[in-house]
């Protein structure tokens, strides 16, 4: 048994397909299939159901992926230590950001990160938090930014910051005129909120829920955006919550409808999260500083009142 047929033993698990696999592991068709062949003759158990199409995994062939998942996360730890003996910081590091995050968080940090650690090759996606975690879990992705806590057990955070939830509020509406709102100010309203599956509109459904009496029929679904938001808002079609960093890059007419929170204002915590295995822990810790820094003169607010999101999604 050697570390390359658990990769491509992982390979197959995820593409239930030998020549996709073989292509992600950069060898012929062949030599995977021939490498899988002995290991299963080795281990004289069938990994891979091959009569079903795709192809699945045995009963005995999940478990012998979970634990091969593991010895190879292991076996990659060995070049980690190597790393972090000679102070070494650089390599490929994929990154996962959810939607919310993305477009605000992503511009204020990458240009300084790739500056000071110009051997680090960093590939970043999109993904909403439950495929975040997917992707963690399963290794393609060595970190994710994301709202916490989690709760999930395989998976390690690490507080970037507490993110203030602003209301967006057009001139005609009635909360216009007030200063400074408080939660219960929206337990009448109708808010424009982000469509299902993203984490902030659940932490907004959250502020709400915690209030007396209050009634989810009063949200309306309108958009996947939060520019779309802000536009329908615009329109006098309601009022919608967005991300205090979101708020940075209104233009200054924008800025003129944007009405705070009295303190603690409802705010989301937002987070570098990691496989528990704590792989390549070195240029986690290097984005954990470079956000942090940057970060922290952007958000001035201080006394916040954090917003779990109600799923992880």
């Amino acid at each position: 048994m050697t570390i390359t047929q658990l990769q491509y033993v992982l390979a197959i698990a995820e593409y239930k397909n030998f020549t996709k696999a073989a292509e992600k592991c950069f060898v012929t068709q062949p030599t995977l299939s021939t490498q899988i062949q002995k290991l299963e003759d080795e281990l004289d158990v069938l990994i891979f159901d091959r009569s079903k199409k795709p192809i699945e995994l045995t009963e005995v062939g999940k478990k012998i992926v979970y634990q091969a998942r593991n010895i190879v996360n292991e076996s990659d730890r060995i070049q980690d230590i190597v790393d972090q003996q000679k102070g070494f910081i650089g390599g490929e590091f994929k990154l996962g950001i959810i939607p919310t995050v993305m477009p605000t968080l992503l511009p204020m940090f990458l240009q300084n990160f790739i500056k000071k650690y110009p051997k680090v090759h960093l590939h970043i996606q999109e993904f909403n938090t439950d495929e975040l975690i997917s992707q963690i879990e399963d290794g393609h992705l060595d970190a994710g930014i994301a709202a916490t806590p989690l709760e999930n057990d395989l998976i390690k955070e690490r507080v970037l910051y507490y993110e203030p939830f602003v209301a967006y509020v057009p001139l005609n509406h009635p909360f216009h005129k007030i200063d400074h709102l408080e939660p219960e100010n929206l337990e009448s309203e109708s808010i424009l909120l982000l469509e299902d599956g993203h984490c902030f509109r659940d932490g907004v459904l959250n502020i709400c829920r915690s209030l007396k009496d209050s009634n989810t029929e009063k949200f309306q679904l309108q958009s996947g955006s939060m520019e779309t938001l802000i536009k329908l808002a615009d329109e006098g079609l309601g009022m919608t919550l967005i991300p205090y960093l979101h708020t940075m890059d209104l233009p200054e007419k924008s800025q003129l409808k944007l009405r705070y929170f009295k303190d603690p204002s409802p705010a989301r915590e937002v987070s570098l999260i990691f496989h528990k295995s704590e792989l390549k822990m070195q240029i986690i810790e290097a984005l954990h500083s470079i956000i942090s820094g940057v970060i922290r003169g952007a958000i001035a607010f201080q006394n916040v009142k954090i917003v779990s999101p109600l799923s992880k999604n």
